[in-house]
C-alpha cells in the first residue's frame, strides 16, 4: 500500500521510509511514546492513529497493537480524501 502510494506521490516517499524506520525501530509501548515522535498524531478509538504525512498534505491511518509492538496500515492518501 505504501509502495504504491510513493509510487503515485513522490514528494511523500521520504517522510514515509523516515516513518518506517522510527516504526521498525521505535518501541510504542503507549501512546505517548508516538506523541513524544509525531506530535501532531491523532488518536481515535481502537487504537487507531492519524499521521499527518508532509505537514497536514496527506493522511497515514494506522492500528496500533501497543502489547505486541505490531502496527498495520490501514489507509493513506491526501487530505481531502480522508474528510
Amino acid at each position: 500500500m505504501l509502495e504504491g502510494f510513493c509510487a503515485k506521490h513522490t514528494d511523500a516517499r521520504h517522510w514515509i521510509e523516515n516513518w518506517l524506520s522510527d516504526t521498525e525501530a521505535g518501541t510504542w509501548a503507549k501512546p505517548q511514546d508516538i506523541k513524544d515522535r509525531y506530535s501532531s498524531a491523532s488518536f481515535l478509538a481502537g487504537n487507531t492513529v492519524i499521521f499527518n504525512v508532509k505537514g497536514n498534505e496527506y493522511r497515514l491511518e494506522v492500528s496500533c497493537a501497543h502489547q505486541t509492538s505490531v502496527v498495520v496500515v490501514k489507509w493513506i492518501g491526501t487530505h481531502p480524501e480522508y474528510d
